[in-house]
C-alpha cells in the first residue's frame, strides 16, 4: 500500500456501491490500522465517517427537502463502510456552508441517533475552503484558504420523533471551528469555537432566529474565536451526584434553578462592574451558602454526633495565595473566613476551634449553630442513623457549593464551600478546603471548583489536575476536566468539576446524572442546567 490515500470528488454513491464489503474495503481498514494517512475532499470527504449520506438515489439531498421529511426516500444513509479511529459515532458533510447543509446534517444526525439508540451521534461539516486534519492522538486543526470552518453538530440526545413528517429539533448545538481552534476527536471538545449556537428546527424548517444566525456564523471572518478577552466570566456548581429527572418536584427545581440564578446575578454584578474575580467568587458563593436548598452554610448537612461543621476554600490566581478552614461551627459565611486566613493570616488552613476563635477575632458575622440546621437535613441524618451500613447516602448529590471567574482584567480565581456529608464522623475533611485537590486558580491556566466523593479527589488531586493538564499538556479546558473526572472514576470516586481557562472558556464534568450548575459571560446570558445531558456553554 501507498503511505497515503486520498478520496477525490464525485458521486459518493459509486464510493458505496464498488467498494463497500470488497477486498479494496479491507485493504483501506487495513491501512487506516496500520496508522497511514487517509483524507478526502466532497465526496470522498463524506465517506471518511462510521456513517455517511451515500446519495444512493442518484442526486443532491437539499436542507429544504430533508426537512419536511426526514425518512424521505433521498434520506440515505449508509453503515459500516470505512472505519477510521476517532470518527466511530461520526458523520461527515463537505461543501458545508456555502450549500446551507445545516440542516440536512441535523437530520442525519437526530435520524441516526435515533434508529442506532445512540445519543452520541456526531455530525462534522467542513466548508469548501477548509481542511480538518487529525493528529494520531485525535487531535484536529483547521486550515482554511479565506474564509472556511468545520462545524461540530452533537446534540447528545435523540429528537422526539423521526417520522414521514415535518422534523422538529430544538436547542441544536453548533459550534464552528476555525484555524485559531482545535477540536479533540476522543471528547469533541472544541478549543477556541469560533461561535457557538443553538438552533431550532420547528415544522420541518429552521425558524427564522436561527437560519439567521447560521447565515452570519458563514460569515464569520477567518481567525475569529470566542472567549472573553476584555471581557468576563462566571460559573458556579451546587453540587453532583444522583440526580435524576424525575427526582425533584416542578416546585423544588424552580426553586433550585431560582438560587442558582440568585447567585448568578450576585457574582455578575461584580464582574460587569469592573470588580475582582475574587470578590465575585466570594459574592457568589455567600449567596449559596445563605440558601438552605445547597449543602454549604445554612444547608450545611449534620454529622454522625448531630453538628453541623463547615469548611471552605478559596483562591487567587493572580497570586497562587489561597485561604481554608474545615470544621467551623458559627460563622455565617464559611467562605468569607477562607478569604480572611489568605489575607489576614500567614496561614494557609485553619480548622475547627481555631478557625472559629480566627473568625470572631476578624469580626465576621456569627450565628447560633442553630441558624443552620434545616429540617430536611436533620430528617436525612435521622434516615442515615437507621442505615448505618451506607458509607455515602444519595444526600451527598446536593452537597458542595463553588464558582470560578476571570475578570476583565484577566484574573482568575476559584472557591468552594460545602457542610460535607451526611453522618460524616471523626472530624472527617475533604476536598472543598484542600487547595488543590477541591480548589485551585493560577492565571493564565485556569480555575476549578470540585463536588463529589471527596476523598477520590483528593487521591488524585483533582483541581491541580485540570490545571496541570491544560498548562503542560496543552489540553482544552473541556478535555482536562473530563479527563480529571475519568480518572477518578477509575478508582471509583464520583463527582463533577467546573473550570475555566485562563481566556474564561467554561467546561462542565461528571461522572454523576447531575450536577446544579450555572454561568454568565460578558456576552452570554445567564443560564442554569441541573440534569447531566443538559446543554452547556
Amino acid at each position: 500500500m501507498p503511505s497515503a490515500r486520498f478520496f477525490g470528488g464525485g458521486d459518493q454513491a459509486n464510493y458505496v456501491r464498488y467498494l463497500k464489503g470488497t477486498p479494496v474495503n479491507t485493504l483501506l481498514d487495513g491501512h487506516v490500522r496500520a496508522g497511514k494517512p487517509i483524507g478526502g475532499t466532497s465526496a470522498g470527504l463524506a465517506i471518511l465517517g462510521a456513517y455517511s449520506y451515500g446519495a444512493m438515489d442518484g442526486g443532491s439531498l437539499l436542507s429544504a427537502d430533508a426537512m419536511p421529511n426526514p425518512l424521505g426516500p433521498g434520506v440515505t444513509l449508509v453503515r459500516d463502510f470505512l472505519h477510521m479511529p476517532f470518527l466511530t459515532e461520526v458523520i461527515t458533510d463537505s461543501h458545508f456552508g456555502i450549500r446551507e447543509r445545516w440542516g440536512r446534517l441535523i437530520i442525519f444526525v437526530g435520524r441516526l441517533a435515533t434508529e442506532e439508540k445512540n445519543a452520541g451521534i456526531t455530525g462534522i461539516g467542513i466548508d469548501e475552503k477548509a481542511a480538518l486534519c487529525v493528529e494520531a492522538d485525535g487531535r484536529g486543526r483547521v486550515y482554511s484558504i479565506g474564509r472556511g470552518f468545520a462545524w461540530l453538530v452533537r446534540p447528545m440526545r435523540a429528537p422526539d420523533a423521526v417520522e414521514a413528517r415535518p422534523f422538529n429539533f430544538r436547542n441544536v448545538p453548533v459550534v464552528g471551528i476555525g484555524e485559531e481552534g482545535a477540536i479533540d476527536l476522543k471528547t469533541f471538545a472544541v478549543t477556541r469555537p469560533a461561535f457557538a449556537l443553538r438552533v431550532n428546527i420547528v415544522n420541518g424548517a429552521f425558524d427564522e432566529a436561527s437560519l439567521a444566525a447560521l447565515k452570519a456564523a458563514a460569515a464569520t471572518p477567518a481567525g475569529a474565536a470566542s472567549g472573553v478577552k476584555g471581557g468576563w466570566a462566571l460559573a458556579i456548581h451546587g453540587g453532583a451526584g444522583v440526580i435524576e429527572r424525575g427526582d425533584l418536584t416542578p416546585a423544588k427545581e424552580a426553586a433550585y434553578r431560582a438560587g442558582l440564578n440568585a447567585a448568578l446575578a450576585a457574582g455578575r454584578e461584580v464582574l460587569a462592574k469592573g470588580g475582582s474575580s475574587l470578590d465575585a467568587v466570594e459574592a457568589t458563593i455567600r449567596v449559596l451558602e445563605d440558601d438552605p436548598l445547597f449543602n454549604a452554610g445554612r444547608g450545611a448537612v449534620f454529622t454522625a454526633e448531630g453538628r453541623n461543621e463547615l469548611d471552605a476554600s478559596i483562591m487567587d490566581g493572580a497570586t497562587l495565595k489561597a485561604g481554608a478552614v474545615a470544621g467551623v461551627t458559627r460563622t455565617r459565611n464559611p467562605i468569607s473566613l477562607a478569604r480572611a486566613v489568605m489575607e489576614k493570616s500567614p496561614h494557609v488552613m485553619l480548622a475547627r476551634d481555631g478557625a472559629d476563635q480566627f473568625s470572631v477575632e476578624q469580626g465576621l458575622p456569627q450565628v447560633s449553630p442553630d441558624y443552620f440546621r434545616t429540617e430536611e437535613r436533620w430528617q436525612q441524618l435521622l434516615d442515615w442513623r437507621r442505615d448505618h451500613a451506607a458509607e455515602l447516602d444519595r444526600t451527598h448529590s446536593r452537597g458542595t457549593v463553588g464558582a470560578v471567574a476571570v475578570d476583565v482584567n484577566g484574573h482568575v480565581a476559584a472557591g468552594t464551600s460545602t457542610g460535607g456529608m451526611t453522618g460524616k464522623r471523626w472530624g472527617r475533611i475533604g476536598d472543598s478546603p484542600v487547595i488543590g485537590a477541591g480548589t485551585y486558580a493560577a492565571d493564565g491556566t485556569c480555575a476549578v471548583s470540585a463536588t463529589g466523593s471527596g476523598e477520590y479527589f483528593i487521591r488524585t488531586s483533582a483541581a491541580r489536575q485540570v490545571c496541570d493538564r491544560i498548562a503542560w499538556h496543552g489540553e482544552a479546558v473541556q478535555s482536562a476536566a473530563s479527563a480529571t473526572i475519568a480518572n477518578i472514576g477509575e478508582i471509583g470516586g464520583d463527582g463533577g468539576v467546573i473550570a475555566m481557562d485562563g481566556t474564561g472558556h467554561i467546561a462542565f464534568a461528571m461522572n454523576s446524572s447531575g450536577m446544579y450548575r450555572g454561568w454568565v459571560t460578558s456576552s452570554v446570558p445567564a443560564a442554569t442546567a441541573i440534569y447531566s445531558n443538559e446543554p452547556g456553554p
